[in-house]
């Protein structure tokens, strides 16, 4: 199915493909471009504009389904005048068991994607996840050969295949960069359901039992609650993508976090007092059955990142919070609460 938007399209600029388009962080990129005043923006995703809809205050040329993605790329208008392809589109279920569904989904078609900016001279951003990086073993550092790092789960494993590939291809699109996604929070999160960030799970948890419950600790060098991740707000990581594109770095493969380590406690302070209610923490067990993939600290490095010339964060956790809460999660109607 394919929706045309009539919306005028200033063909001087150039178009933009974004595939995972109609889920979270790929609509809060379009977001991101419709501030710079890009509008001529190809959205694909596998799940149709009538089952949700996160893009329905956005503009953008075209909607394709993902399997509509190819027929379109080989038309003449894609070959013109597409300049990149931001790939966000992925199972990102880190408890999918079917290792053949997430190679076809998340691997090949992202070679297929890679392979068609290689010979078409077009650029590409694509996800790749700090799932990679394991239980940390080798700590979190986007310089780390990709052949030493195991993943610890099958989603991935998924992932690092492909990181593992396009690092070693002789010939490639002109600019490309992989984005190791770390704990990315905020709006148009709405219908990732047991994958939706613990911010918004908490804020509606708070809402509905006035209290918020978070694992306990298995792990003797870490007290309940002060596990540790690293917190991304989702206005970051689309503002350091639209940098990509416009300072074109060195290519490769870069984290996407704020680069310090906070704890879950410290998160669940900050949606408590974001809705100005009293903190009452209810402590649960870890599940057994991901009790070995639990991770206990990430924290992204971000000196490659840095050393490009790239612009630091911008929305610490508290502050990042707040705006969630006050200017999205607050609002009576989804449409309101979309970016």
């Amino acid at each position: 199915m394919r929706v045309d938007i009539c919306t005028f399209v200033p063909h001087t600029l150039p178009m933009i493909i974004i595939t995972g388009a109609n889920g979270f962080i790929g609509s809060a990129m379009v977001w991101e471009l419709n501030q710079k005043g890009m509008t001529d923006i190809v959205c694909v995703d596998t799940i149709g504009l009538e089952k949700h809809n996160l893009l329905q205050k956005r503009q953008f040329s075209k909607f394709l389904l993902k399997d509509e993605l190819w027929n379109f790329l080989n038309s003449s208008e894609a070959k013109n005048k597409v300049d990149w392809i931001i790939h966000m589109g992925a199972c990102s279920s880190t408890t999918e068991t079917n290792a053949e569904f997430l190679r076809e989904n998340n691997t090949l078609y992202t070679q297929r994607i890679f392979e068609w900016c290689r010979e078409q001279g077009k650029n590409l951003i694509y996800a790749s996840s700090a799932a990679t990086y394991g239980a940390g073993e080798m700590g979190f550092d986007d310089t780390t050969d990709p052949e030493k790092l195991k993943a610890l789960n099958l989603y991935g494993e998924s992932k690092l295949l492909f990181d593992r590939w396009a690092l070693k291809q002789s010939k490639t699109p002109p600019h490309w960069y992989g984005l190791k996604f770390f704990n990315v929070f905020g709006p148009n999160e709405y219908f990732k359901e047991g994958m939706a960030s613990v911010a918004f799970k908490a804020y509606h948890q708070i809402l509905k039992n006035h209290s918020l419950g978070l694992f306990k600790s298995h792990h003797n060098d870490y007290r309940d609650g002060e596990q540790m991740r690293d917190f991304v707000y989702v206005k970051d990581v689309t503002s350091w993508m639209h940098e990509l594109m416009v300072k074109k770095p060195q290519n490769g493969i870069y984290n996407m976090g704020f680069g310090q380590a906070r704890t879950w406690l410290d998160l669940a302070r900050s949606v408590f007092s974001a809705m100005k209610k009293e903190i009452k923490i209810d402590w649960l067990e870890v599940p057994a059955n991901i009790r070995s993939q639990y991770q206990y600290f990430t924290e992204a490095n971000m000196k490659k990142w840095a050393s490009q010339g790239l612009s630091a964060p911008k929305w610490p956790l508290e502050k990042a919070v707040t705006d969630y809460v006050e200017n999205h999660l607050s609002k009576d109607h989804l449409k309101d609460q979309l970016l």
